[in-house]
């Protein structure tokens, strides 16, 4: 369904992504992960064919360059940043985008059922929260009934319970043959939508895992989430390796594999090195292999 082949992406001098080749099939789910910087967003951005790059990208057999109107249109976008009017009700959101897709939606009740927004539409986006946002935005992506579901970071403003509630939606819908690619820096969302982990590291692939395999990896039995600021993470990474730990970076800090009875032991060595963790969470694995949930929230 997707065809990334030799992709590199320059801004001015500076490369954001170097010769990245990947092919995602239909129905597959595919999550990229990396620091901020890695090349996430830029290279979904070049799969919606926003951006001019070296190299070539197909959907669906459509080259996004050449033939990215036929390409758009086998896709649903769902960017971190929404950009709706405010003062628009829910119901001229949807007829408003469905519109610009050239789409005659069926009945805007229902698909506003469908992304859990029932009874909404008279309502002005301004009295939405965030995570009824997310789901205006998936109903918009969702016009058409695209194939393929393309996501960045789309949980990274909304809490925990909304993060939790938008996940299972996505799950919904990536199990009825829709090909999922996505930006994610949460190792709970990697574990119940993807089915393949690409790691980026400075515009390259550094491995291709299964997402049960990324996820064991990160903690067989648990994984702290630690927050830490952008200039102290790499000061902490190392101060927690040296302490015999093997943190990775995600998004807005690190993923510290821990076994049950040593959770404790980063924070004493991050106390002890003077760095201060901003906020934390405790992914456990479920009983379900590779699935994770959240059991502690700072």
């Amino acid at each position: 369904m997707i065809s990334i082949q030799g992709v590199t992406k320059r801004f001015g001098r500076s490369t954001v992504l170097t010769d990245v080749s990947l092919d995602v099939l239909g129905g597959g789910s595919v999550a990229f992960w990396g620091a901020n910087g890695a090349g996430k967003s830029t290279l979904l951005r070049c799969v919606l064919g926003l951006l001019r790059f070296d190299g070539r990208i197909t959907v669906g057999g459509h080259d996004v360059l050449r033939a990215g109107k036929h390409a758009r249109m086998l896709i649903g976008y769902v960017p971190q940043e929404l950009g709706f009017y405010d003062d628009l009700r829910v119901d001229e959101a949807v007829r408003y985008f469905a519109r610009l897709k050239g789409i005659a939606p069926r009945s805007v009740d229902a698909v506003l059922v469908g992304v859990g927004l029932p009874g909404q539409g008279r309502k002005r986006i301004r009295e939405l929260s965030g995570g009824m946002k997310q789901r205006l935005a998936l109903a918009v992506a969702m016009l058409g009934d695209p194939p393929v579901l393309v996501l960045d970071e789309v949980t990274a403003s909304l809490d925990a319970c909304g993060r939790g509630e938008f996940v299972s939606l996505l799950s919904r819908l990536s199990g009825t043959g829709r090909t999922l690619l996505f930006a994610s820096h949460r190792v709970e969302e990697i574990a119940a939508l993807a089915e393949r982990v690409v790691v980026l590291e400075r515009g390259k692939i550094e491995t291709v895992t299964r997402a049960s395999d990324f996820s064991g990896h990160l903690g067989a039995d648990s994984t702290l989430h630690l927050t830490i600021r952008a200039d102290a993470r790499d000061s902490a990474a190392a101060v927690l390796r040296s302490g015999g730990f093997a943190p990775r970076h995600n998004g807005v800090g690190l993923l510290v594999p821990v076994r049950s009875e040593h959770k404790a032991a980063p924070f004493r060595l991050l106390a002890d090195a003077s760095i201060a963790i901003d906020d934390f969470e405790l992914l456990t694995a479920r009983s379900t292999p590779g699935h994770a949930h959240t059991e502690v929230h700072s």
